[in-house]
């Protein structure tokens, strides 16, 4: 907690330092203005002066060295004043230049924390799918076959799913791809209708070679949970739940992305006045757009990073908007899906 608050102080400093640094060559312009037309006056009366000093003859001899001086004084001054504006132009350009690379590094920041929330959710799905496929009611559904161990286990897998609430249904499959059970057949009536195995995650899950393994589908609408997007997570189920038994079945639990998704890209640590003018996205490996905090007013379903790109950075846009983007480091088990966190920030002020 300490570190956000260290974060959020950090950013607020740092938009302190912004709109001092505006106020302050917005003075120095206007002062300079000022100084700038003092000296045009100064300056044309000490040639009015020279003039009348012509016209006066030998008296106003004396009075044309003065006039003189004031207008060599009033030169000097014009000097310095272009000087100071050139000088001051070119510390606030290297102000603002700063001022971006720092704002463009905490985007990035923001980018990397962001797909790291999701690398750590994901990881625990993957810890889910493998636990519940070595679940007796799950053996025993696959081992036995019959109706009445079917029936046992779609009411285990009810109870799974009333706990945890990011899924929105748990299958039971068969190694022929029907599914034999699932959590929701009130909601999702599977069992007995659909079979999977057009699905490349239930043949991954069959190639598994132990249970230490799974498999993954990226992010898609799923026409039997009702066409809602899902992340899915497969596994073999394995004789008497053994990590070295040979399949008997497949378990596959669906992620309620669009959901869960849709909390973790809104809930980036922004100050209120960046939130309006700041997107934070997720993008899968082929750069579309699976979650998005401005999701009601996104002009496009892709979002193309440089090609070439690091795995972290930042750069300005061609929209002069300003980009932190961070490729998913994985976590634990989880080696992630090549997606990236994304933080897009317009600027709408300038120095």
């Amino acid at each position: 907690m300490s570190t956000l608050l260290e974060k959020h102080r950090q950013t607020s400093q740092g938009s302190a330092i912004a709109e001092l640094t505006r106020e302050v060559r917005k003075i120095s312009r206007d002062k300079i203005s000022d100084i700038d037309l003092i000296n045009r006056e100064a300056t044309y009366l000490a040639i009015n002066a020279l003039i009348e000093a012509a016209r006066a003859g030998e008296a106003g001899r004396g009075f044309a060295v003065v006039a003189n001086q004031v207008k060599n004084v009033s030169g000097r001054i014009g000097q310095l004043t272009g000087e100071l504006g050139k000088e001051l132009n070119g510390l606030s350009e290297r102000m603002v230049t700063e001022l971006e690379r720092q704002q463009g590094q905490r985007l990035t920041d923001l980018a990397l924390n962001l797909i790291d929330v999701i690398d750590r959710n994901l990881y625990e799905r993957s810890c889910d799918v493998r636990w519940w496929a070595t679940d007796a009611a799950i053996v025993d559904c696959m081992m036995s076959g019959s109706d009445d161990t079917a029936a046992y286990a779609s009411k285990r897998l009810s109870v799974i799913l009333d706990s945890y609430t990011v899924y929105l249904d748990i299958w039971v499959l068969d190694l022929q791809g029907r599914v034999v059970a699932n959590g929701r057949p009130a909601q999702f009536p599977v069992a007995g209708a659909v079979n999977a195995t057009q699905h490349e995650w239930f043949a991954a899950a069959l190639r598994t070679r132990s249970g230490d393994e799974y498999a993954t589908a990226n992010v898609d609408p799923f026409d039997p949970l009702n066409s809602a997007q899902v992340a899915t997570y497969a596994t073999a189920v394995r004789e008497n739940g053994a990590s070295d038994g040979r399949a008997v079945g497949v378990l596959a639990v669906f992620f309620d992305w669009a959901k869960q998704a849709s909390a973790v890209v809104k809930s980036v640590r922004l100050t209120d006045e960046e939130r309006a003018r700041t997107r934070c996205m997720i993008v899968d490996a082929g750069g579309r757009v699976i979650a998005d905090s401005k999701e009601a007013g996104r002009d496009a379903a892709r979002f193309d990073l440089p090609r070439d790109r690091e795995d972290t950075g930042n750069y300005r846009s061609g929209n002069g908007s300003l980009v932190g983007y961070a490729l998913t480091p994985g976590y634990e088990t989880y080696r992630g899906m090549g997606w990236y966190g994304v933080v897009e920030q317009q600027i709408t002020t300038t120095l």
